[in-house]
């Protein structure tokens, strides 16, 4: 028998480490070009890399976990974390960089995706309360990253920082491999992905996903050159502004997880909307730099409620192969991540950052919509 704190605080670990891993790249970046002599178009390709790593650990997580548990598939997990961070401080030459930067993406894809599915599984009821503030982890990763290489900048390089929190991704594998973990549901047998293929429900969550992922992706990377446009922040004070914006994120997931959690998910999810709409309108609009702060605190909260909130719905629709439909999900979403970032650039690059507020609108709206069918697919369902 496992012990359901035990479970969900080694989750919560788990989803720390992955909050840091999406940072580190970025936190590095300026000393990877100084090192690799990397140009702009060597950085981006560079850098592209961990996405589609990430992707591949989202494809195999959930049968791997759905078949044989979640315990090992995470310390390895944990262990491939800890190769890559060290890979990526250590690594000789660009492609063995590559080759690092893609076991670092696989890996933290699989702790992303089996920690969720795996807090969905011991959660039986409020999923999507327990997968919030298992949200608030990855958040305090995201957050604590910055901020730790900030306070050690003067006494150790990043370099240094990044191959101690390798050392940690070590240790939590090593504690996970103690802990009692549920074991795996082996009594439905078969290809568990072909009756999701044909679920309206699970494409609709994926497509909503898709949407979600891609909207947080192009705030995070084009705030800081929105606000710069707009005159009214420095480059600096840009990125301070944005951090208010994963603070927005950690502040709402913890509220829903805690003080939250008596309140209609549906509710909740269309106040998430709300907010992610007023947010983008302030941002886009007050002549304020506090306006714009409270702006990007509430696309930050708005934002909060997507993936925990859908993958609670999912984990209520399909117990029995939760993971395996987490992995399903997970990919489509990435995969908006991937493409909206994508074509987000080229719009920039032909019309200019100014159209970051409209092309947030237009993910909103279909949100909207998308989640109006979800609604009512519930709805009927649950009668």
């Amino acid at each position: 028998m496992y012990n359901h704190r035990s479970v969900f605080l080694a989750a919560c670990c788990g989803m720390l480490l992955f909050g840091i891993c999406l940072i580190t790249l970025g936190s590095l970046a300026i000393d990877l070009r100084s090192r690799f002599q990397l140009s702009g178009i060597d950085s981006g390709s560079v850098f592209a890399i961990l996405p589609f790593g990430i992707l591949t650990g989202s494809l195999v997580f959930g049968p791997v976990g759905d078949r044989h548990g979640y315990r090992l598939l995470l310390v390895v997990a944990c262990l491939g974390m800890f190769a890559g961070f060290e890979g990526i401080v250590h690594a000789g030459t660009v492609g063995m960089l590559k080759v690092f930067i893609y076991l670092f993406g696989i890996s933290g894809g699989i702790v992303n995706g089996a920690t969720n599915a795996l807090v969905a599984n011991i959660s039986p009821e409020h999923k999507g309360a327990q997968l919030s503030l298992l949200g608030v982890s990855f958040g305090l990763g995201a957050l604590g990253m910055p901020l730790l290489l900030g306070l050690l900048s003067r006494s150790m390089s990043s370099f240094e920082v990044v191959s101690g929190i390798g050392w940690l991704a070590f240790f939590v594998g090593m504690i996970l491999f103690f802990i009692r973990f549920p074991k795996p549901d082996l009594s439905s047998k078969g290809n568990a992905l072909r009756p999701l293929l044909n679920d309206t429900l699970i494409w609709t969550i994926a497509f909503f996903l898709f949407l979600q992922s891609s909207l947080e992706a192009i705030v995070n990377n084009w705030t800081t050159s929105y606000l710069e446009h707009r005159g009214l922040m420095s480059d600096r004070l840009a990125w301070y502004a944005l951090s208010i914006h994963i603070v927005g994120m950690v502040v709402m997931r913890l509220l829903t997880g805690t003080l939250l959690r008596a309140f209609s998910l549906h509710g909740l999810t269309w106040l998430s909307l709300a907010f992610i709409a007023l947010g983008m309108v302030m941002m886009q609009y007050s002549p304020s730099q506090v306006g714009i702060v409270v702006g990007l605190f509430l696309s930050g909260a708005g934002l909060a409620g997507g993936f925990p909130i859908m993958l609670g719905f999912v984990g209520d629709h399909v117990p029995d192969k939760s993971g395996t439909a987490f992995s399903f999900v997970f990919t489509v979403a990435l995969a908006g991540n991937i493409l909206v970032n994508y074509l987000m650039g080229i719009v920039v690059d032909r019309f200019g950052v100014s159209q970051l507020p409209f092309v947030s609108y237009l993910e909103v709206a279909l949100m909207v919509i998308l989640f109006h069918f979800i609604s009512r697919k519930l709805t009927s369902s649950s009668k």
